[in-house]
């Protein structure tokens, strides 16, 4: 079951003019959070707006003794509400709820590849620690329009994750959309190997993503970013088209909150989708 605390703000971490990391104490949501959950957050004591918003859960917080102490959020300046939060202070306080959501699933395989565009880096830092705990060796493939874009690198790279980097502009990496090398290394990759593709980010990238996994026939899921209204269900503004997996010839509209975020890449509609955006 779901938590609502006040969070309070350990430390905000502006990363530039756009991104920021606020690390909070909540070890009730931490402690149960699994890989690609989120959390519905609104800054304590504020009417406006009315509803909370969704977040991924970033990274697990932990003490000088290993235990589990609070989570961190990964935000980025695009409205309202992600403006307020970059502009948090310590000693401030969050309404979270959660842990929401059905987590990414870390099946056994000898080997795993994250594509990440832009802010889509949010869930994949609890699944890299999850998959270096099991032994699963791992890539990250992350892109953005900029350098300015990319962040956390050296804490993926510590953690013993291969990380290939794409810019749009050419100013960090690869020139180029993050879909390259992940083709490149999909035509490199032995048939015989045993992988797992996670995707999150932009739209029309997640759908690029799982057209290359199904063309190699390698299974992806992928976390979607779709407006939610509550998060549990009960507004359905967050619905997304899912084919009906006793007939392919049928779909059904799924709650993102409650069936994902995290849905099979070869499930969804993506031309559906597509129009939404």
């Amino acid at each position: 079951m779901p938590v609502d605390i006040d969070a309070v703000v350990l430390s905000n971490d502006r990363l530039s003019k756009v991104y920021n990391v606020i690390k909070l104490s909540a070890p009730k949501i931490a402690s149960i959070s699994q890989p690609g959950q989120f959390v519905m957050v609104r800054q304590d004591g504020q009417t406006a707006p009315l509803l909370r918003r969704p977040f991924s859960v970033f990274e697990i917080l932990r003490d000088n003794r290993q235990q589990v102490s609070g989570f961190s959020l990964l935000n980025k300046r695009v409205g309202t509400v992600t403006d307020a939060l970059f502009l948090l202070d310590t000693g401030d306080r969050l309404q979270c709820l959660g842990p929401l959501g059905q987590p990414f699933s870390t099946p056994p395989s000898s080997a795993a590849w994250m594509v990440a565009g832009g802010v889509g880096l949010a869930p994949f830092a609890t699944l890299a620690e999850d998959l270096q705990q099991k032994g699963v060796p791992t890539t990250l493939f992350y892109g953005g329009r900029s350098a300015e874009d990319l962040f956390y690198v050296e804490w993926f790279e510590r953690l013993g994750i291969r990380v290939l980097l794409t810019t749009e502009d050419g100013t960090r990496g690869e020139l180029g959309l993050v879909t390259l090398p992940l083709k490149r290394e999909l035509n490199t990759l032995p048939p015989t190997t045993e992988l797992m593709i996670y995707a999150c980010g932009p739209t029309v990238m997640m759908h690029k993503v799982a057209t290359l996994a199904q063309e190699h026939n390698r299974p992806i899921e992928v976390s979607l970013e779709p407006v939610m209204g509550c998060g549990l269900g009960g507004c359905y503004s967050c619905v997304v088209r899912v084919r009906d997996e006793r007939d392919k010839n049928s779909s059904q509209l799924l709650r993102s909150c409650l069936h994902g975020p995290v849905f099979a890449g070869d499930q969804l509609v993506w031309d559906d989708m597509a129009r939404a955006v």
